[in-house]
């Protein structure tokens, strides 16, 4: 299965790097560079010829559309694109002191950069159930349990199950699988040190689903790393 995953080089995006390279996947790391360093560059040298890094800045289209064209060029077919990259801004800031910059920078990232990889992505996956699209989310878009704070993270992460539902939708006659994924509050530069959650297991779980070995429900887009439904 080739697999693109966007920002690979840290945090959850670099455990599902680590994890599919380590089931027998192909991964294009998607990153902001031009070229891996650090933990990732490592990971690389471990399992050569299985990962490949890619400058894939999500907020800059030109990157996404450059991918997307050497893939067609070189006759390659993307199985399962997982939109990993994002931005927490503005956590715990009330309506009155919230920054509007944000506000913006939290949808560029969370929103527009999974819809602009889609859009370049989406037609160089193949029908078939094994084919997936994953768009990392959080219990935070979860209207039902809205919290009223960290507004500029919870509303993206809102609009990301929107466009997963809307997406599904789209595909259905091609019968590739997308859902929105609530990971798990883990440790992460993100999630912080009083995280609960392991993101190699969150990552093993996401390639489990990858992989078709959890049951779920084709009705349900909103999942989370088990498998299991999220409340909308």
């Amino acid at each position: 299965m080739r697999i693109v995953i966007t920002g690979a080089n840290r945090g959850l995006g670099y455990e599902l790097t680590a994890a599919a390279a380590q089931r027998g996947h192909s991964i294009i790391a998607g990153i902001r560079s031009a070229k891996p360093e650090g933990k990732l560059l490592d990971l690389i040298g471990r399992f050569p010829g299985q990962i490949e890094a890619v400058e894939l800045d999500v907020c800059h289209e030109e990157t996404v559309a450059q991918l997307a064209q050497n893939l067609m060029a070189d006759g390659q077919a993307v199985d399962a694109i997982i939109n990993n990259a994002g931005i927490l801004l503005g956590r715990g800031v009330s309506i009155e002191a919230l920054q509007m910059e944000d506000v913006t920078r939290s949808f560029e990232i969370n929103l527009f950069g999974p819809m602009r990889v889609i859009k370049h992505l989406l037609p160089l996956v193949p029908d078939g159930p094994s084919r997936a699209i994953i768009n990392i989310s959080s219990e935070a878009g979860s209207l039902s349990n809205a919290y009223g704070g960290d507004y500029p993270y919870a509303i993206s992460k809102t609009a990301i199950n929107m466009l997963s539902k809307q997406l599904k939708k789209y595909v259905r006659g091609r019968g590739i699988r997308v859902y929105a994924l609530h990971p798990g509050w883990i440790k992460t530069d993100m999630g912080g040190e009083k995280a609960p959650g392991d993101p190699v297991e969150s990552a093993q779980g996401i390639i489990d689903i990858l992989e078709l070995r959890k049951d779920i429900d084709p009705e349900h887009f909103f999942i989370n790393f088990k498998g299991e439904p999220m409340p909308i």
